[in-house]
C-alpha cells in the first residue's frame, strides 16, 4: 500500500465519498480529528458505515488510547475492517487490544498498526514491532516532536525514523508508512520529503487530503525504466546460474541486488 488517507469519523459526508478518492487504504479517525464530546456519536456512525462496506475494502480505524480504544475496537469490528491504527501506542495497550481481537476475531484477520508518538514508544520500537498482530508501524511525528521539543524538518527526526525502519525490518514487518505532512497545498515539498523518506526505507505515506495521493503514488510506484532494469538484472543473474554477474552498465550483481530488483517488481504489481 502506497497511500493511507485519513478521514474524520465524525464527518459522514466525507466518509460517503472516501473510498472513491483514490487512496490505497483509508484510516477512519476516531482520535484527534474528533472532539471529545462527539466521540460516542462518531463511533456509532463509523460502525454503521463499516457495516455497509465490502469485506474487500482496505479500511483501517484509528482508535483512541486507553480504555476508550477497547470500546472503539468493540464497536467497529466488522468484516470490512482490515485493522486498527493504535494512537499513542504502548505495549500494554497493544497487549489488551490483541487479547480483545483474539476473542472477536479468532481468525486473525484484523491487524494492529501502532502509532509511535512518545519517546517511550520509540525506545520500545523493537518490542512493539514483535507484539501480537502488529503488521506495520507508523510514527506520529507531530505528537512526538512536541514531546521532544523538536521542530521537525529534514533531519531533526532522522534517528527516530531510521530506528523505526530498522525495528520493522528486524521483526519482519512491512516497512513503515511515512507520517503525514499538514501542508497539503505544497505538493513540491511533499514530493521532496516523500522521496527522502523512501530513501530511508519507508514505503507508503499517510495523507490528510486527497490532493496528496497522486504525489505519494508517483514516488512509491516504480517507473517502467526501473522495472525494466530490475527484470534485466534478474535475467542476467539467472542466466549466470545464480552467481555473480554484471548488469548492463558493467556493475556487479549479487544476491543483494537481486533482492532489491525483486522488491521493485513486486511494488510494480508484477510477478
Amino acid at each position: 500500500m502506497r497511500s493511507f488517507l485519513y478521514v474524520p469519523g465524525n464527518r459522514p459526508q466525507m466518509l460517503a465519498t472516501a473510498l472513491s478518492r483514490g487512496a490505497d487504504a483509508l484510516i477512519v479517525d476516531l482520535e484527534d480529528a474528533v472532539p471529545p464530546a462527539e466521540k460516542p456519536a462518531a463511533r456509532a456512525a463509523v460502525a454503521s458505515w463499516l457495516a455497509a462496506q465490502s469485506p474487500d475494502a482496505p479500511i483501517y480505524v484509528r482508535v483512541n488510547s486507553g480504555p476508550d480504544g477497547l470500546d472503539d475496537a468493540l464497536a467497529v469490528a466488522s468484516p470490512a475492517l482490515r485493522g486498527l491504527v493504535v494512537a499513542k501506542a504502548c505495549l500494554q495497550q497493544l497487549s489488551a487490544l490483541a487479547e480483545l481481537l483474539d476473542e472477536i476475531d479468532p481468525g486473525g484477520v484484523l491487524s494492529l498498526v501502532p502509532l509511535l508518538e512518545t519517546p517511550q514508544a520509540i525506545l520500545a520500537a523493537p518490542e512493539i514491532a514483535a507484539a501480537p498482530r502488529v503488521s506495520r508501524m507508523q510514527i506520529g511525528e507531530a505528537d512526538l516532536a512536541a514531546e521532544l521539543g523538536v521542530t521537525p524538518g529534514d533531519t531533526e527526526l532522522l534517528h527516530v525514523r531510521s530506528a523505526v525502519v530498522l525495528a520493522s525490518a528486524a521483526a519482519g514487518l512491512d516497512p513503515p508508512a511515512a507520517a503525514v505532512t499538514t501542508d497539503f497545498r505544497d505538493l513540491d515539498a511533499l514530493r521532496r520529503s516523500t522521496l527522502a523518506l523512501k530513501r530511508l526505507g519507508f514505503r507508503g505515506r499517510a495523507c490528510i487530503h486527497p490532493a496528496q495521493i497522486p504525489v505519494v503514488h508517483e514516488v512509491f510506484t516504480p517507473t517502467p525504466s526501473e522495472v525494466g532494469d530490475a527484470r534485466d538484472v534478474i535475467a542476467r543473474f539467472e542466466a549466470a546460474g545464480g552467481g555473480v554477474c554484471l548488469d548492463a552498465g558493467g556493475r556487479m550483481v549479487d544476491l543483494a541486488v537481486i533482492r532489491n530488483a525483486r522488491r521493485v517488481i513486486a511494488l510494480s504489481g508484477g510477478a
